[in-house]
């Protein structure tokens, strides 16, 4: 696997600065779910990603448009990827956080989107 470090998180004081997007894991996807860490770790771990994605692209046009050009959903995703950033992210230099409390943090941020907009979450 490979994890990128990324400075300009490191100059917002997101701690550990590493940036998700081009940090891949080979192995992830057999060492996930059910009987592993939890069921839903893969399809949230996939949401996440989509989500920031968006979220990096919406800031991104934000800065071209403005603000006030944006639809009710951008700025849902605009919300989403500050908090991931600050709550999902950023952890004490000696936290020691799980993975289940990771996703549990995941789902509440993964709560601001309606169900329609979690499209890698399974509808039940």
């Amino acid at each position: 696997g490979q994890v990128f470090v990324d400075r300009p998180l490191h100059n917002r004081q997101i701690y550990p600065p590493i940036n998700v997007l081009p940090s891949l894991s080979r192995l992830m996807k057999s060492g996930i779910g059910k009987g592993m860490t939890r069921a839903d770790h893969p399809n949230v771990s996939d949401q996440l990603y989509a989500n920031y994605a968006i979220g990096q692209d919406t800031r991104a046009m934000k800065a071209v448009v403005g603000e006030e050009a944006l639809s009710e959903d951008e700025h849902k995703y605009l919300e989403f990827t500050d908090k991931f950033e600050s709550k999902f992210l950023t952890q004490g230099a000696y936290e020691n956080r799980d993975i289940f409390t990771s996703l549990d943090i995941a789902w509440t941020l993964l709560r601001i989107f309606p169900q329609e907009l979690l499209k890698k979450i399974p509808q039940k």
